[in-house]
């Protein structure tokens, strides 16, 4: 497991060892053409970069807690880094270090769905062989799928969703091409959304150097994802039945404690769902949402200091306090929409450049094992010239428009 290594108050990001800008996207386009089609790690460099990318505005990147009205925020906020948004209108009613660069944990799976939930029927089923369960890292969460059982996407997402099953988030990279393929679609998928603190290196969330994101990020993935019915109904799901074989089936239970209310936390109403996530590296994480009155919260809470509830405990502070004191807040920053769906390139920014200013690293970046790693080269350039794609498939799933004829 890996230590953490916490930025000093106002030291400065220290860019990549031997960078240079990236290629533009003729260039990549060129590239794309020329070059074969290749899967390769990336080489192990520090993940702390600087840019004069910001995406939701300046006060995200600026140092302490942001807020602009709305009384007194809660106390005792342990959190690393934490963030309170609106839901339907993206705007940012408090935070702490939002663009902050951690270690994700299964919240990552959040950017997982939101790339594949439209890529197969809920009902297609998919008979899961040994080779379908090869690599997955040691002392992963997992959800129970076993070699020679047939199962139907939906039990997968399940799977994903209710247990945080890596077993689960493999046989479905399996199913889209490879984990290699789906690492760089998820990479792709997060520059369209304009989540440049990411860096995926595997699509479960687990454990691996360089495996990096941020509070603002994965407020964005809940909110993009949030709007397909269903990534909803799946992050809302409390319990399931799940196939063990032999045409029996055990019972599974969502871990999101304020949805389950199991290990001493209260259920707080008007949860609709998102994500937790624990390792060792990363700590608790989670980001939630809930709705109370006709209005929508999201919040994402990243490491708090002690005990496995706090995370609990300081989201629902925070949702509590953005349903009452935050509807006199005014925005301190908004959560921009994807760009391949109508959404402005952030200020500063460009394909090329790396993450926000004032960004900071826990880990060292580094491949994963197993192909849990990046694509390289041309592949990588292809991958992110075709992350548009994810958005308008999904706008034809939820309206129902037809697919372009091949």
């Amino acid at each position: 497991m890996h230590a953490f290594s916490r930025p000093f108050p106002g030291s400065s990001p220290r860019p990549f060892p031997g960078s240079s800008p990236r290629p533009s996207r003729r260039s990549l386009l060129a590239l794309a053409a020329t070059a074969p089609l290749t899967v390769a790690p990336l080489a192990a460099t520090p993940a702390a970069a600087a840019s004069d990318v910001v995406v939701g505005g300046a006060r995200l990147v600026a140092d302490g807690v942001q807020v602009d009205g709305g009384g007194a925020l809660p106390r005792k906020l342990t959190a690393r880094a934490w963030l309170l948004a609106d839901q339907d209108s993206g705007e940012v009613l408090a935070a702490y270090r939002a663009h902050l660069r951690v270690a994700p944990a299964s919240t990552l799976k959040m950017l997982f769905a939101d790339t594949l939930l439209g890529r197969f029927e809920r009902t297609e089923r998919y008979a899961v062989t040994e080779a379908d369960l090869a690599g997955i890292p040691s002392g992963s969460s997992l959800v129970g799928v076993r070699a020679g059982v047939t199962y139907t996407v939906e039990q997968l997402w399940q799977g994903v969703f209710l247990r945080s099953g890596n077993d689960a988030v493999q046989v479905l990279a399996r199913m889209n091409g490879g984990v290699a393929k789906t690492v760089a679609e998820m990479q792709a998928r997060a520059v369209d959304l304009q989540a440049l603190d990411t860096r995926v290196v595997s699509p479960d969330g687990y454990d691996h150097d360089g495996q990096l994101s941020s509070a603002y990020d994965l407020a964005l993935f809940a909110r993009h994802g949030l709007r397909d019915a269903d990534f909803r109904a799946y992050c809302g799901t409390r319990a399931a039945r799940f196939p063990a074989g032999n045409g029996k089936t055990f019972r599974i239970e969502n871990t999101d404690r304020l949805l389950s209310g199991t290990y001493g936390v209260t259920p707080y109403p008007g949860l609709i769902g998102v994500k937790n996530g624990f390792t060792s590296n990363a700590g608790n994480t989670f980001t939630g949402a809930a709705t109370r009155a006709g209005r929508t919260l999201v919040v994402t809470v990243l490491h708090p200091k002690s005990g496995h509830n706090a995370v609990y405990e300081e989201t629902a502070a925070l949702l509590d306090w953005g349903f009452v004191q935050g509807s006199s807040a005014r925005a301190v920053g908004t959560l921009v929409e994807a760009l391949s769906e109508g959404g402005t390139r952030a200020a500063g920014s460009s394909a090329g450049k790396t993450p926000h200013a004032g960004a900071q690293a826990s880990s060292a970046e580094g491949g994963g094992p197993d192909g849990w790693g990046v694509l390289g080269g041309a592949a990588g350039a292809v991958a992110l010239l075709t992350g548009g794609t994810y958005a308008l498939r999904r706008r034809r799933r939820r309206t129902g428009e037809a697919p372009p004829a091949s």
